[in-house]
């Protein structure tokens, strides 16, 4: 058994004694012994290390979070009061790191965000689909997609790995040179 497996058979051996209500040396055993079959049965994949904290990264994303919360909640009000049916899309927007953990942190994030859900996360391709209101018009829906790729450049910034803060920046770098908008 891998030496990663370990806190697994630990967890297991604390929610099999937490299950019969007493820490006693017969419990704690057998929810050792029971932790071990199954991560010998059923082992999980190795977990790389694919995040790092950077807390400049991490107060930026933190404080613009919040903001764009506050944001995000105003604008869902005035949709929401206007007279009328706010106007709605389904939008794909392809993540520039589509790693498992930065695809899932950023649809988290974005999810959090009043305003917009992740219907429907395409690991293959690394794209979200999202629901978004207020999306009439081609501006709002190009405005709704850089902000979420903003969102992306922050979730990386602060959790990602070198790799994909470099993905990023010579994302960003080739949208400059051929003159598309930048995030």
């Amino acid at each position: 058994m891998r030496a990663t497996q370990w806190p697994m058979v630990a967890g297991l051996t604390v929610l099999w004694v937490l299950l019969w209500g007493t820490v006693s040396p017969a419990n704690v055993l057998s929810g050792v012994l029971v932790g071990v079959i199954v991560c010998v049965l059923f082992p999980l994949p190795p977990i790389e290390t694919q995040a790092r904290l950077r807390p400049l990264g991490l107060l930026r994303f933190a404080g613009r979070f919040v903001a764009d919360m506050a944001v995000s909640s105003w604008r869902l009000n005035r949709y929401i009061l206007a007279p009328g049916v706010p106007a709605c899309a389904v939008l794909g927007v392809r993540m520039r790191c589509p790693g498992d953990l930065m695809l899932t942190a950023t649809a988290v994030a974005v999810s959090a965000v009043p305003g917009s859900t992740v219907l429907e996360v395409h690991r293959a391709s690394g794209t979200l689909y999202l629901h978004v209101m207020g999306a009439s018009e081609d501006s709002e829906r190009d405005r709704a997609r850089r902000e979420v790729l903003r969102l992306e450049r922050r979730v990386v910034r602060a959790f990602g790995t070198r790799a994909d803060v470099e993905a990023i920046e010579e994302s960003e770098r080739a949208e400059r040179e051929a003159g598309k908008w930048t995030t």
